[in-house]
């Protein structure tokens, strides 16, 4: 038990997919606009992962490694078709709104890593803490980023007025530009931390 919370702590800290790793950047640029999107690719990106961690851990003595990576993207497809058409029945909304990137999971770098790099390589419930860890760590920083630029860009938190009727929208956070700032000074502020704890 120890262990795999060990492998929730490594993902969601020690090997954060954005702040440590810089993996999934399309998503993380693309679909911050607000903390709810943020949210919302998130859970979708965390399901997926713990899906195709799982089933790969449970077939990877089968699978012929000339033929792992297709097989790898053909489990990993699986599930976001699966969790596209769900969120298309039930959230709508959020299907809109984060539109074609919900796709582009299957290519996210992040998902295909952690399955070849561990769930490759380990057994069923490592593999599934492993992607449970990498997806709340991805999905904390995209919902931070995304609470960061629709404060500043809107005045508002997951759809509620914070900022008073007096402060001015920096559009500027809302657009493609606002993404690079916040991203640029979470990572920062994440090595700094990081430099003083390896030097305490």
């Amino acid at each position: 038990m120890r262990n795999l919370i060990e492998r929730l702590k490594v993902g969601i800290i020690q090997e954060n997919p954005i702040f440590m790793q810089v993996l999934g950047m399309c998503p993380t640029l693309a679909v911050t606009t607000s903390a709810e999107n943020g949210l919302g690719m998130g859970l979708a990106t965390t399901a997926v992962l713990m899906g195709s961690n799982l089933v790969i851990a449970l077939i990877r003595k089968l699978i012929p490694s000339k033929v792992r990576i297709p097989a790898f993207i053909v489990v990993i497809a699986t599930f976001v078709t699966m969790i596209d058409l769900l969120l298309q029945a039930y959230l709508p909304d959020l299907h809109n709104a984060l539109g074609l990137f919900i796709p582009l999971i299957v290519v996210n770098c992040l998902i295909l890593s952690r399955a070849e790099a561990y769930a490759s390589k380990n057994s069923v419930l490592p593999s599934l803490f492993d992607g449970l860890g990498m997806g709340i760590g991805f999905t904390v920083a995209l919902t931070v980023i995304g609470v960061v630029r629709e404060l500043f860009g809107a005045g508002m938190i997951f759809g509620m007025q914070i900022m008073p009727d007096s402060f001015e929208p920096a559009v500027i956070m809302v657009l493609a530009p606002g993404a690079f700032f916040v991203l640029g000074i979470l990572l920062a502020l994440f090595n700094v931390v990081k430099n003083r704890k390896a030097n305490a």
